[in-house]
């Protein structure tokens, strides 16, 4: 089970369960209250809409990151990580990769001292 789970994997690991609970805390939050999700994104005056145009940003280059990264290191079906960020969060999701990114690269690293 901790194979290929370094320092940094872990510290990404915790980012991603963070991102996860804060999400959804605040996800069950809104539910609850009944509002309007997307409306209060981008009706809430221009701070938060400076906030969601900082944070679309950064996805969006997360989810290219995620699909070249994984090509290079031939990490599978990372595809998921971009369509969990939709069912989930991004502050989930790209923690989470950065985690797995993190063991294949130590993977690689001892293949490569065992050859």
């Amino acid at each position: 089970m901790t194979k290929h789970w370094t320092p940094l994997a872990i510290t990404w690991l915790g980012l991603a369960i963070a991102g996860l609970v804060g999400t959804w805390i605040f996800n069950g939050l809104a539910i609850a209250q009944a509002r309007d999700f997307v409306g209060d994104w981008v009706n809430s005056g221009p701070s938060v809409s400076s906030l969601t145009v900082d944070l679309l940003v950064v996805a969006i280059a997360g989810c290219i990151l995620i699909v070249v990264e994984s090509r290079r290191l031939g990490m599978k079906r990372a595809w998921l990580y971009i369509v969990l960020s939709g069912v989930t969060a991004f502050a989930f999701t790209f923690p989470l990769f950065l985690a797995m990114r993190e063991r294949k690269l130590q993977e690689r690293k001892l293949h490569q001292r065992a050859e």
